[in-house]
């Protein structure tokens, strides 16, 4: 049974190392690796600032870090990779996924977004994907997902325990309904957690053991920092904190950093972020 998954096709061909690594660390917060990087988002600022005021856009820098990071797991497809059932899968599609709240206040609702990118998607249609789908969330005040959790919720704990030990039981087989991992954050490629926009700054995030999310990303606030210059001279410069968790059982850390600079370089090449995800990027691995 678990040859066979709806979300993800079964990796064979692995060294004997990563075949036992599941039943060494089977649970996937015993195998979590965390780094923070800085990336100089300058030019990235002057580019949107001049796009949105030229083209009427609504470009963001939580748009930018979201296709920078689609279009690294396009190209570094371990990123992509799911251990489920103590098996490893490539995950079929790349899935982003965020908290929106329905307001900047400490009471107000949370609604969770699952958004599907596409390999001929680019910043602007990412940037238009996201807006679109946050203004609906946000006139609608709900969807499929909260109101499902809000029925599970509502159930007596001890019909809870058996609900979820089932749960277990279906996904180390590969067998959970569609309809309670469609638009699961806990489904998807990476979570992505916009600290920035609440004035904070990113820090380590675990992952969770329920679902198949091996990959975390907490975005800090927008700030400037003197820079030392190739020429020599110290500049203010714009610059933004992410950390990085991840799953260590599905690559090693030469691969995570390799990849990280393909991040990084469309970061600091705003306009290459405007070539389609699937097209390989000009970075020496």
């Amino acid at each position: 049974m678990r040859n066979k998954r709806r979300d993800g096709t079964r990796v064979r061909g692995l060294d004997g190392y990563h075949n036992i690594l599941p039943y060494i660390m089977p649970k996937r917060t015993e195998a979590e690796v965390s780094m923070t990087q800085q990336f100089d988002v300058t030019d990235l600022v002057k580019y949107m600032a001049d796009r949105n005021e030229k083209d009427g856009t609504n470009l963001k820098i939580f748009h930018a870090i979201c296709t920078a990071v689609a279009r690294t797991i396009y190209h570094r497809p371990k990123l992509n990779i799911f251990i489920s059932g103590r098996t490893y899968y490539q995950r079929k599609d790349i899935t982003l996924s965020f908290v929106v709240k329905q307001k900047f206040e400490d009471t107000a609702d949370e609604t969770l977004m699952f958004l599907k990118v596409d390999p001929d998607m680019n910043f602007d249609k990412v940037s238009k994907m996201i807006v679109g789908d946050v203004k609906k969330v946000r006139k609608e005040k709900t969807n499929d997902l909260d109101k499902l959790m809000e029925l599970v919720g509502s159930m007596p704990r001890f019909i809870l325990e058996g609900f979820f030990g089932t749960l277990k039981i279906l996904e180390y087989h590969g067998m959970m309904p569609a309809a309670l991992t469609a638009g699961d954050p806990n489904y998807s490629s990476v979570l992505l957690s916009n600290l920035g926009s609440i004035k904070a700054e990113s820090c380590y995030h675990h992952l969770s053991n329920y679902g198949t999310c091996s990959f975390m990303i907490t975005i800090g606030t927008l700030h400037k920092e003197q820079k030392l210059m190739e020429d020599g001279t110290w500049q203010p410069r714009d610059v933004i904190n992410c950390t990085f968790t991840l799953d260590e059982r599905l690559a090693d850390g030469f691969y995570y950093a390799k990849s990280l600079r393909i991040v990084k370089y469309l970061l600091e090449h705003p306009e290459a972020l405007q070539e389609e995800i699937r097209k390989p990027v000009p970075v020496e691995l």
